[in-house]
């Protein structure tokens, strides 16, 4: 399960893990907490129609991948909060697909060079993220109200938080970049004239450097449920990506 803020943040960083882990038989949730309602500049344009436009795209860039399901909790962009709330929200989904994997962002990350400041949305979207994974969704007298539907206690094997170029575990996505590259493009009203594949091909060989592989994405991977007991309780054989 992927868990970002707005339409094309998945795109933008994590997408080439999505589309390797889709090749290798996974099946794969977006979770979109906004539908990027504000982010189309044009006052001609509502704000309905901007999220119809966003999440056409958003469906179009997931189809590119594979990526078979795609949520959209349609909180307000540009004002996103991690509230008990919108906790809620994501613990429901959380046991409802029973992820193995929770990706999201970095909600430490506030400035990563001279010229960007992390979106407010992106901080408050990987802090709900987190907090939702650890420990709400795994304890059931968390938000038990949700037993009501069925949906009870999951406890999520690994958070992998995305790594901005850093982080401790590399991924290789130099067989899925053009995947990555596709989808990013579906974003036709974010991209408009703007060609994003050497700037996407740069970022990912930066993080691959020093590693034998050419294109990679990075993360810092905790580890919640041992993969013994993981094993143990699945009778499964382990095998990173």
């Amino acid at each position: 399960m992927f868990i970002f803020a707005h339409p094309d943040d998945i795109e933008f960083g994590t997408a080439g893990t999505a589309a390797r882990w889709v090749q290798g038989g996974a099946e794969v949730v977006y979770v979109l907490l906004t539908s990027g309602d504000v982010g189309i500049a044009d006052t001609a344009l509502t704000r309905q129609e901007v999220t119809d436009i966003r999440e056409k795209e958003q469906l179009a860039a997931a189809q590119t991948i594979g990526v078979q399901h795609v949520v959209f909790l349609r909180e307000p962009d540009g004002m996103l909060v991690n509230s008990l709330d919108l906790r809620r929200k994501l613990v429901r989904e959380i046991r409802r697909f029973r992820p193995e994997v929770v990706v999201c962002g970095d909600p430490t990350v506030w400035f990563v060079d001279s010229t960007y400041v992390n979106h407010p949305d992106h901080r408050a979207a990987a802090a709900a993220a987190i907090d939702s994974v650890f420990p709400a969704a795994g304890q059931p007298h968390v938000f038990e109200e949700l037993a009501e539907e069925g949906l009870t206690a999951h406890k999520v094997r690994k958070l992998y938080i995305e790594g901005w170029g850093g982080g401790d575990t590399w991924v290789d996505i130099s067989g899925t970049i053009d995947l990555k590259i596709a989808a990013l493009r579906c974003h036709l009203s974010q991209m408009r004239d703007w060609d994003p594949e050497p700037m996407l091909r740069q970022w990912s060989a930066e993080a691959a450097k020093g590693k034998e592989m050419a294109y990679a994405e990075t993360f810092r991977v905790i580890t919640l449920v041992s993969d013994e007991d993981f094993a143990k309780q699945n009778g499964a054989i382990i095998e990173e990506a």
